[in-house]
């Protein structure tokens, strides 16, 4: 008993501290001055070496060889926890504490290469990166695959082979719907000047109506929309185009799922081991579901417009075609701004371009020149700028090497938990149509949000859903909604 209350109270500390860490991460991307990178960049380091020698502490792995769990959920704490340390032993710490401050000055030289479409600037810093997350892969995958060891940090259990495979499945299916569509005529795209201030208003009330608390979280501007922080503190950010409200209310929404997931974790779990979201797949399958299946939905959007043009003024369309304005096909370059059909693609091409970079097939220098070569040829056209082309991700200038693949995954998982939402939520559409999202979310929360990370990424969504994980039921949704909205 001592050795597990020992080991839990020792993690507490531990999971405070990377909560406070992330906090320098989210102080980074919104408020800090440019100034300080410099320093930003000790701090982290600091931060990452005191972080990595608790994981690593033998104290740990002596407490986990004593304690005997009492429940399920401390069952899984040991669980998370000796699969964190087993990593963390195996990663010097001089390597990373290196990591944490070079991806901490690399994220705005990354900013500042964008804004000048000057791939040039970049790529030295990519390759330093590139170059310590090879060292970290190899040093962690212990002789097997070194993206497989990356991808463990995003999807605990799941291997580039099973991702490539269900990639292989879905494409077909998804070229198909792509090709059926390409000669449908599509509605135009909103068009006018609307206000930064009423944008914020309208996107923080939608935030609010789909659960996010801002007595425990807020939304502040960033250069790329993200989620950070659990338990009572989580913070989202968002961006915004006065000639494209579109894009900051659904990225709100988006960051919005991943949100709740934090914010509606039970409170016994907080600062635990499994006091967050279980993996990056599962994540995404809240914000998917979230932005997707329940706010793109013709039910959802025939509510929206009356709320848009409350906030923003004539919009230039009505209710009744509003859907498929929202839900317009069209190939362009950004993966954030990618309709459902297209979307998965783009991650495809990003996981098959990391697998070549760690598995030797593909060097950063000529990264560019591949990158444009499998746009053309995947959606037949050609990149215009590297700000639409191989600078538009903040990933890669972080490290976040294996991550990529998770977007994709949890879309699959989205569709699992929609069909079973639909299953058990007859009248969802009803409720949509009035702007009463409540339901939906009460029924996530229960089956799936409240419990962290109490279950294996898997298991989650088995458990939630009821039924195995399949590729399907996402492929049978979009062919049911494009197909309805577009008459194909």
């Amino acid at each position: 008993m001592a050795a597990l209350e020992e080991l839990l109270a020792f993690q507490r500390t531990t999971e405070a501290l990377g909560q406070v860490m992330g906090r320098l991460g989210w102080d980074q991307e919104t408020m800090m001055p440019e100034g300080a990178a410099g320093q930003r960049a000790e701090e982290m380091g600091a931060m990452e070496q005191i972080l990595h020698a608790r994981r690593t502490d033998p104290r740990v792995g002596d407490w986990l060889a004593r304690a005997e769990p009492r429940t399920a959920a401390e069952a899984a704490q040991l669980r998370e926890i000796a699969r964190l340390h087993d990593r963390a032993v195996k990663v010097p710490a001089d390597l990373a504490e290196a990591l944490a401050r070079l991806t901490s000055v690399s994220q705005g030289i990354w900013a500042k290469a964008r804004a000048a479409d000057d791939v040039g600037a970049f790529l030295p810093t990519l390759q330093q990166v590139v170059d310590l997350r090879r060292e970290e892969a190899a040093a962690i995958a212990d002789g097997g695959d070194p993206y497989d060891a990356l991808m463990q940090d995003y999807e605990p259990g799941t291997t580039a082979a099973e991702i490539a495979a269900l990639f292989d499945r879905m494409r077909p299916r998804l070229v198909a719907l792509r090709d059926r569509l390409a000669g449908v005529a599509m509605p135009p795209a909103l068009s006018g000047r609307f206000g930064r201030e009423a944008q914020l208003a309208l996107t923080t009330e939608i935030a609010r109506r789909f659960g996010y608390s801002l007595e425990h979280g807020r939304i502040d501007l960033a250069v790329h929309p993200f989620s950070s922080g659990s338990g009572t503190d989580v913070r989202i950010t968002t961006r915004i185009d006065e000639g494209a409200p579109l894009g900051c209310l659904y990225s709100t929404i988006h960051e919005v799922g991943h949100a709740a997931y934090e914010q509606n974790i039970v409170p016994e779990l907080h600062l635990t081991a499994i006091g967050s979201g279980v993996s990056m797949g599962v994540h995404e399958s809240q914000s998917r579901i979230y932005e997707n299946q329940l706010a793109r939905s013709p039910a959802f959007t025939a509510f929206l417009h009356g709320r848009m043009t409350e906030h923003l003024g004539p919009l230039g369309v009505g209710p009744q075609d509003f859907a498929r304005t929202i839900n317009r096909v069209e190939t362009g370059h950004i993966r954030t701004e990618a309709d459902e059909v297209h979307y998965n693609l783009h991650v495809m091409m990003r996981f098959d371009l990391e697998r070549q970079l760690f598995g030797g097939q593909l060097e950063v220098a000529d990264l560019e020149a591949a990158w444009n070569a499998r746009f053309l040829a995947d959606f037949g056209m050609a990149v215009d700028r590297p700000a639409n082309g191989l600078l538009q991700d903040v990933h890669w200038s972080v490290g976040l090497f294996g991550y990529f693949p998770t977007y994709a995954l949890g879309n699959v998982y989205a569709g699992c938990l929609h069909a079973a939402l639909r299953r058990d939520l007859p009248d969802l559409d009803g409720c949509l149509a009035t702007g009463d999202v409540a339901p939906a979310l009460d029924w996530l929360c229960e089956r799936l949000q409240r419990h962290g990370g109490l279950r294996s990424p898997r298991a989650t969504i088995e458990y939630a859903t009821g039924s195995a994980i399949s590729e399907a039921p996402l492929l049978d949704y979009l062919d049911a909604k494009y197909g309805a909205l577009f008459g194909i």
